[in-house]
């Protein structure tokens, strides 16, 4: 990365660049968005002449600067990036550049930057890169070097990059159980939208991406710029304006962990460190944001490799009632669909009977696996199916031995327990004894069944999550996270092969700390493909769909009571990780049949979809869905049409197919395998009705530009379209 003479760090990737002033005590961003392609010595020093700010009335007599780390001293007064203090003083921090060290290629760079806080005797060290996808990650740690003294109580650390005055509408998302991820829009105003995470983990309303861009930016259109907090513990995420701006800018966009009064105190030499905080820009609308992560992700050297296996999960066949002889049958019929793996759900370990006992007992209960579970592994494996195990380790009932035996080691006040939720209450772990204690039993479980893969679940929020301990009763978040990130990474050092779920009350705990160490997330409990839709849709703008863990369930849906046809169910679950969670040996010959199709269709598509672009259309009638999946190279393509409600018009007019290359040839057919569309009209568009009996020539610029007229189907159906490339 060049460092030029004037001292401005420049980065470029992937169509981004990044320029940051090193001369100032404090540097600042120049340039955060669109690439402004090769930059000499006077046009980065115009960056620099142009960032200057007027001197405005009743305001501080020199220009306001926005840097990367503000503070009052600067004359912010919005949201500082650290606040704390040393025994109620110290409280003004006056931050100086001590060290930079650059470095970088072709794409992308990386800017180390020291900086001391000489009031209250803090130094922070903060890392930007902007990865070879045009991601802009930063890492920050905090260290106290004062040796006498009472220790630097730490209230906050965030980082906030700048925002434009053309970012006036913000999007992030929100939601409840069985309706995760819900988007919610609104302007850009004075003052701060502000959002709190004090659940201990992000939440079914987790802000999950907030995104601030040009008026009515969308899918594929509008300039858009992201943050994401890489975190599963408490947050806080923000976008802020002030009147008189931020610098040269209109806002800032930032976030961090949110830290309890007392939950982190720097003694001497003691170092707190932030979470990543993840930075996104497109000029292509929201597909072009997840396009970047997307890419990110799949770039890890912990990403899954191997074709993402069709999975049953045993919750919604039997829920708790574990009989051998009907978890054979479910699996001989399981792997008549092709299944390649297996998970058994709640109900196996000791005193297990419903929701009330026996979580933290993480032993195989004798009296109904008098074999353990040796009969049932073996069954699965003579398929060639892989076995996986439910598990909620971080949670316990009161009753249950561990809980009996050991109350200190639950996070919760000493005066008492408090609330329960969902009948159950944390456990401790970040004390040692109880983190050794679910090691142990998790590391023995795996060792004796080969386990290939555990659902991980959490299932309450934390509240009143204190540590309790003779010096009084602590705040343990902080901890409880970083202690959860330990053992699976332990687990996962003992067991490479070891394949993780997070599943958190469905998608509670959806974040990109939790997948720095696991393999896929459960997106929601609803099996309810309408609603599925919606969760699915929204849930792509971060994750590919090769770690979104998604379900065909029965007819009636377990979460709303809604019965939904099987196609519309099928072709839901097939633009993700696909799995069952269905009692299959009550299907009759039809479902048997339409599930062997589906299966079949999974397996011909996951390559294409677990590999390809995820898009999304922007249409103007919201009770339609277009989205699929495009090859890297555009040449094939799957996509889904997807009537969720009747609405006023007739017909849909000409729709674009999104992500194809306009100046190239496709052809386009309807996959009908999973059962026939019904129509809401007396026949659809005559292309269609071709296409339902083989391949049709369509040029991209007409399926690109132009568009083509869908056919209006009912509510509740869905029509695949495969395009290929006719070069």
């Amino acid at each position: 990365m060049p460092q030029s003479p004037l001292n401005i760090a420049y980065m470029r990737a992937a169509g981004v660049s990044l320029a940051i002033d090193l001369a100032s005590q404090v540097p600042r961003i120049l340039h955060w968005g669109a690439d402004l392609g090769e930059m000499d010595g006077p046009a980065l020093q115009s960056l620099r002449l142009t960032a200057g700010t007027s001197v405005l009335n009743n305001a501080p007599d020199t220009p306001r600067v926005l840097s990367l780390w503000p503070t009052e001293h600067e004359g912010w007064s919005g949201t500082p990036s650290i606040a704390g203090h040393r025994g109620g003083t110290q409280t003004t921090p006056r931050l100086q550049l001590n060290h930079v060290h650059t470095e970088g290629g072709d794409a992308g760079g990386r800017l180390e930057l020291g900086l001391t806080d000489l009031v209250s005797g803090v130094d922070i060290e903060a890392t930007y890169t902007l990865t070879a996808e045009g991601l802009l990650e930063v890492e920050s740690s905090s260290t106290s070097h004062l040796t006498d003294g009472p220790a630097f109580e730490l209230n906050s650390i965030r980082t906030m990059l700048p925002l434009p005055a053309r970012a006036t509408e913000i999007l992030d998302l929100t939601g409840k159980w069985s309706r995760e991820r819900s988007p919610q829009r609104q302007p850009v105003r004075d003052g701060s939208h502000s959002r709190t995470v004090r659940r201990g983990k992000p939440g079914a309303d987790s802000p999950y991406l907030m995104l601030v861009g040009t008026p009515g930016f969308g899918f594929r259109h509008g300039e858009v710029w992201g943050m994401h907090v890489a975190w599963s513990g408490n947050q806080q995420w923000f976008v802020e304006r002030l009147p008189e701006g931020a610098g040269s800018y209109s806002a800032v966009l930032g976030g961090g962990e949110l830290l309890q009064p007392g939950e982190i105190r720097l003694e001497h030499g003691g170092t707190y460190r932030a979470p990543k905080l993840v930075f996104a820009w497109s000029g292509q609308g929201t597909d072009g944001i997840a396009d970047r992560f997307h890419e990110n992700l799949r770039h890890r050297l912990l990403h899954p490799s191997s074709a993402r296996p069709l999975v049953l999960n045993t919750w919604e066949a039997v829920y708790f009632d574990h009989d051998l002889d009907r978890l054979i049958e479910l699996t001989d019929r399981a792997a008549e669909l092709g299944i390649e793996r297996l998970v058994l759900d709640d109900g196996w370990f000791h005193g297990r009977r419903d929701d009330s006992a026996g979580l933290g007992d993480w032993t195989v209960d004798a009296g109904i696996w008098p074999k353990g579970l040796h009969p049932l592994v073996d069954r699965i494996r003579s398929h060639g199916m892989q076995f996986g195990l439910w598990v909620e380790p971080e949670m316990v009932n009161l009753d249950s031995d561990i809980a009996r035996e050991h109350p200190e080691w639950l996070l919760a006040p000493s005066e008492g327990v408090g609330l329960p939720s969902r009948r159950q209450f944390v456990l401790n772990i970040a004390r040692e004894d109880s983190w050794q204690y679910l090691l142990k039993h998790l590391d023995q479980l795996v060792n004796e069944y080969s386990i290939d893969y555990l659902k991980w679940d959490h299932n309450r929020d934390l509240l009143e999550a204190v540590a309790r301990g003779a010096g009084g009763d602590r705040p343990g978040v902080h901890a409880q996270t970083t202690a959860l990130y330990a053992l699976i990474d332990e687990l996962k050092r003992r067991h490479p092969a070891l394949e993780i779920e997070s599943c958190s009350a469905g998608g509670a705990r959806v974040d990109l700390g939790i997948l720095d160490r696991t393999d896929r997330v459960w997106a929601s409990d609803c099996n309810d493909p309408l609603e599925r839709q919606s969760i699915q849709q929204w849930t792509s703008l971060l994750l590919p769909p090769e770690l979104v863990g998604s379900h065909v369930g029965a007819p009636r849906s377990h979460t709303t009571g809604r019965v939904a046809d099987l196609p519309i169910r099928l072709a839901t679950s097939l633009f993700a990780h696909a799995g069952v969670e269905w009692d299959i040996t009550r299907c009759g010959p039809e479902e048997m049949t339409a599930l062997k199709a589906w299966g079949k269709l999974y397996r011909e598509f996951r390559e294409l979809i677990h590999t390809g672009r995820t898009v999304h259309a922007d249409l103007s009638d919201p009770n339609t869905l277009l989205h699929g999946s495009v090859a890297a190279d555009g040449k094939r393509a799957l996509f889904s049409w997807v009537r969720l409600a009747t609405s006023g018009f007739g017909q849909s007019g000409r729709v674009t197919f999104p992500g194809l290359e306009p100046d190239k040839r496709y052809r386009v057919r309807v996959r009908d395998e999973l059962g026939p569309a019904s129509l809401h009209q007396g026949a659809g568009p005559a292309w269609v009705e071709q296409a339902l009996e083989g391949w049709v020539d369509i040029p991209g610029t007409v399926l690109a530009n132009v568009g083509v007229p869908l056919p209006t189907l009912n509510p509740g159906h869905v029509m695949l379209f495969e395009v290929r490339s006719a070069e």
